[in-house]
């Protein structure tokens, strides 16, 4: 096992086999492995004294399951680089749409047109960074809309409620539950992806304010309450990851 250290983000790499693996010690008492989008890099977090006996094991035994996430990512389609320009393809929940850029000199604003046009009214001279603002700008009031439709069925059904829901760019995650502060994020890339996929990520979190592991526990209570959030699961992971090239 050969073991590299970077200064600038203290992060410890080591290599079993065939395989990089980012070493993320931290004061937890489970070791728990991911495969990240997009790339297929893998990272074990692990409790601060872990062997390196036990680091191997916890690779070597999940080798087949590690190489087919990898194998999967390097086929899953990506959305080229945006460029914003007219006729371009964006989507919204789980829908395409082609940009049609309008000049206004007015209010700016984008509408999702029933023709299948993604309309920005924009100034002529808008910059791309501004365009993809005012794109994104969009897309969170839609999921706030969603949100505001599904949380109240949701904190009802399972008898619970965050103290606060927050929408942010997330690089590695679709969401997120800080269990002590009772505070979710969702992943602003959702408003791309068909609806019911979003709210397999509320309930997936929502869930975790019952139970903090991905445990027998915890698949029973999303069994109960969303009997196919499986399939909600592949349906998330089978569609185009977004065009940004992330590094972690």
């Amino acid at each position: 096992m050969r073991h590299t250290k970077s200064n600038a983000q203290s992060v410890e790499v080591v290599r079993i086999g065939e395989i990089d693996v980012e070493l993320n010690r931290r004061a937890i008492k489970n070791i728990h492995l991911s495969v990240l989008p997009p790339n297929g890099k893998v990272r074990l977090s692990i409790p601060n004294d872990t062997s390196e006996q036990k680091i191997r094991l916890a690779i070597v035994n999940k080798l087949a399951w590690i190489k087919k996430q990898q194998a999967d990512f390097a086929g899953q389609e990506r959305q080229s680089t945006r460029e914003m320009v007219n006729g371009e393809c964006h989507y919204l929940w789980g829908k395409k749409y082609r940009l049609k850029l309008i000049e206004a000199t007015g209010r700016y604003n984008v509408t999702a047109k029933g023709n299948g046009n993604l309309e920005i009214a924009i100034a002529e001279n808008t910059s791309t960074d501004n365009k993809l603002k005012l794109l994104n700008r969009f897309y969170r009031y839609e999921m706030n809309g969603s949100i505001a439709k599904m949380l109240p069925k949701w904190q009802k059904k399972l008898g619970v409620a965050p103290d606060s829901l927050g929408i942010k760019k997330m690089k590695t995650k679709w969401g997120s539950c800080n269990i002590q502060a009772k505070r979710i994020w969702l992943n602003l890339e959702l408003a791309k992806k068909p609806i019911e996929c979003m709210e397999f990520i509320l309930v997936h979190e929502l869930v975790h304010l019952h139970e903090r592991h991905h445990n027998e526990r915890f698949r029973l209570l999303m069994n109960k309450h969303l009997p196919n959030w499986k399939e909600r699961r592949d349906l998330l992971n089978s569609l185009p990851l977004a065009y940004e090239d992330w590094s972690y």
